[in-house]
């Protein structure tokens, strides 16, 4: 039995979909430099948000050099590159140390036990094979 096309949303959840997503390719940019914040489950959210709100932010997500191949990955495979899991538990784990020695120590367990959880989903998910281009593609 052929699918039937989804109704069109309106107008107004749309933009809030697409405001969402914005809001979570921001906060995955701004993962790139901060420790404790993973960029590639925010890039992920952007992705669904913007696959419900902006057809035209989507193509341009999934068609960016550094995001799109991530993106495709999670959809083809439901899996994450060996390449970014690594360093998000390397990133995860200098700012869980860093903010142990700069944050109050009543509050200084919080990061550790936040990226533990996001640590133990990533492990559980399976891990993308490089292809063969990227694995003799010098670095």
């Amino acid at each position: 039995m052929p699918e039937l096309p989804l109704p069109r949303r309106p107008h107004w959840q749309r933009v809030l979909w697409a405001l969402a997503g914005v809001l979570a390719l921001g906060t995955g940019i701004v993962g790139i430099f901060l420790p404790l914040l993973p960029t590639t489950p925010f890039v992920l959210l952007a992705a669904f948000c913007f696959s419900r709100g902006s057809s035209r932010a989507e193509r341009w997500l999934l068609t960016h050099p550094r995001f799109g191949p991530m993106v495709r990955d999670w959809r083809l495979y439901r899996a994450i590159p060996l390449r970014a899991k690594q360093l998000a538990w390397v990133m995860m784990t200098v700012g869980s140390v860093s903010a142990f020695f700069t944050m109050p120590l009543r509050w200084a367990w919080v990061p550790a036990v936040v990226c533990t959880a996001v640590g133990l989903w990533m492990w559980r998910l399976p891990t993308k094979a490089p292809t063969p281009a990227a694995a003799t593609a010098p670095e």
